[in-house]
């Protein structure tokens, strides 16, 4: 089994690192693959809503970068853990556009990441994580994916790289959400032995304005 995860801060080494850093270290101990992908440096345009994902159906956006790459990294994975820092109260700018790309095109192409387990976690400063936090939790509740919790929100405090290994609480969350995310993918593998997966609903889109 594995979990691949997307650090979207542009510092590759600072607080959001070291976030999922602490979930991975749990995931590790259960005996399952761990990556993480810097994500929050490269240039990474938004998407433009053309629908050529749609249309090709080949599982990849029109724009040829890093993010069909990434693509084809969450879907043969097991697990998905994002992480953030907080810009202006809100995520990345760089992460919120490889995650419109990436999840349009799984959403165009059947549902690529249904079932699989998602996570988020934010490293913040001071205020905005919450709302960081609830950014990114859209796009894997949308996917239908299975999200595991910890004892409270999955963020962490510092301002400076490695100032979050001093947010005592927010290293507590990361690490119970690491065991209780493992755990979860481990109940999920073993379910489909046994329990028939749910048949994939085609998606119903309702206008409000005609």
């Amino acid at each position: 089994m594995k979990v691949v995860a997307f650090n979207g801060s542009p510092n590759g080494l600072g607080n959001t690192y070291q976030a999922l850093r602490y979930v991975g270290d749990e995931i590790e101990k259960a005996g399952i693959e761990f990556k993480i992908i810097q994500v929050g440096n490269k240039n990474i345009r938004g998407c433009m809503a053309c629908g050529n994902c749609s249309k090709s159906k080949d599982e990849k956006c029109i724009f040829a970068d890093s993010v069909n790459e990434w693509i084809q990294e969450i879907k043969q994975a097991d697990g998905l853990l994002l992480g953030s820092p907080v810009h202006w109260a809100a995520m990345g700018g760089t992460m919120k556009s490889f995650l419109d790309r990436a999840f349009y095109v799984a959403s165009a192409n059947g549902g690529l990441f249904r079932h699989k387990v998602g996570a988020s976690v934010v490293a913040v400063r001071r205020s905005g994580g919450l709302p960081t936090f609830e950014q990114l939790n859209h796009y894997i509740q949308y996917a239908e994916m299975f999200m595991p919790t910890s004892n409270y929100w999955n963020v962490i405090h510092g301002r400076v790289a490695e100032e979050a290994k001093q947010d005592e609480e927010g290293v507590q969350i990361m690490r119970v959400l690491g065991k209780n995310m493992s755990w979860l993918m481990k109940v999920v593998e073993l379910g489909k032995i046994h329990i028939p997966i749910p048949e994939q609903e085609a998606k119903i889109y309702t206008n409000f304005v005609r």
